[in-house]
């Protein structure tokens, strides 16, 4: 027998075995669910995975080889599947078919001089990819935490209070919490003087800019990675539409449609190619370009955010020196500390109570950290 052809063999053997491992556990997954859809669904992943082994396997002993024999499940592996539970093992299920898609493409090159097992690779990885695909849906709709999340992403509520807002809420944290510090450890170390305030507008200055470009970039980064995204959903509708139609229809199962019912609306929205890739994004990726905040906006909320907090620590050296401007910008800031941690509480939805609390323990212990080191250096100039 040539090389070649125990190469042939042995990625084909190996090929076997993976998708009967695979069906074994789709089969497990399907046994423990109470849900009747769920249960079906699982149990239509096993045999498309049995078929996958049948192929490899007729393939194989066309090449001369000998399939090998299904093995069932080992007792650690249905101890595993009954501990994890559902949830879990759908995470393992899907970093195994994604493991596969690499393996299936890798195979497929390495078989460049046998066309039909090549071929045969490349179309089951296809597969594959939609089964990984299908998991992560499946793993998003099982507990009321990640529901609850999913359709959080697409209530434009939650968007615009996470972009904007979030920026500015932010960077008033960042600006008076960096300049209070500033503020402090330099009215230790001077005394209060005249010094206070030139560090503090250049801590303003530093803060503000670095703020307002690390959220312009932050959003240009989103952006990108959308754009990426959804240019790879586009590839794959084009590629194989009749595995995203099926992946649509899955997802509206989940949802609590019929699978009739699921699979015509499914057909009836890839009709219209625009309308397809938009609602895979959505309903597969969660992805909606409204979900994703301006560049600009970002940037001009967050500079002027910071700015606005920065200065507040400074306000007081305007107006008077020593220690009698150090006390009132440290009441000031403190105040500030407890108003900009109770606004925090809108995009985080804690307590506005505890949460201003945090932000004015921090606060002080930042302020009393710098002063003291400030102290200790101005005695020593």
């Amino acid at each position: 027998m040539k090389q070649s052809d125990e190469k042939l063999i042995a990625i084909l053997t190996q090929a076997c075995e993976q998708e009967e491992k695979a069906a074994n556990l789709y089969r497990l997954l399907a046994a423990q669910q109470k849900d009747e859809k769920k249960r079906e669904l699982f149990s239509k992943l096993a045999a498309i995975e049995e078929d996958h082994s049948r192929q490899f396997s007729e393939r194989l002993i066309a090449a001369g080889g000998t399939p090998p024999q299904k093995q069932k499940p080992t007792a650690m592996v249905v101890l595993m599947t009954r501990t994890l539970g559902t949830e879990a093992m759908l995470r393992r299920m899907e970093a195994e078919e994604d493991k596969n898609i690499v393996i299936f493409q890798s195979n497929a090159e390495a078989l460049e001089q046998f066309p039909e097992e090549r071929d045969l690779f490349h179309r089951i990885e296809k597969e594959e990819q939609m089964h990984s695909k299908t998991l992560q849906s499946l793993s998003g709709g099982l507990d009321p935490a990640s529901r609850l999340e999913a359709m959080f992403k697409r209530e434009k509520w939650h968007v615009s209070t996470g972009s904007w807002i979030g920026d500015a809420i932010y960077g008033v944290n960042d600006g008076l919490g960096a300049v209070f510090g500033i503020v402090s450890g330099v009215a230790g170390y001077s005394g209060g003087g005249h010094e206070v305030v030139v560090a503090g507008m250049f801590g303003m200055v530093a803060s503000a800019l670095s703020m307002g470009s690390g959220a312009f970039l932050a959003a240009r980064s989103e952006r990108e990675v959308y754009e990426a995204q959804i240019a790879r959903e586009k590839q794959e509708i084009e590629d194989s539409p009749q595995h995203e139609i099926e992946e649509l229809s899955l997802i509206y199962q989940l949802k609590g449609m019929n699978e009739e019912d699921s699979l015509r609306m499914a057909r009836a929205i890839s009709e219209n190619k625009d309308m397809f890739l938009q609602t895979m994004a959505q309903e597969e990726l969660g992805l909606s370009e409204k979900n994703f905040p301006n560049p600009i906006t970002a940037l001009v909320s967050s500079s002027l955010a910071t700015s606005l907090g920065a200065i507040i620590p400074v306000i007081p050296f305007f107006f008077m020196h020593g220690m009698q401007a150090v006390i009132v910008s440290a009441i000031i800031s403190t105040l500030a500390h407890f108003a900009v941690g109770a606004a925090k509480s809108i995009v985080t939805t804690r307590s506005w109570f505890s949460s201003g609390m945090e932000m004015t323990a921090v606060g002080l212990i930042e302020a009393v950290i710098a002063f003291g080191l400030g102290l200790m250096f101005g005695q020593h100039r």
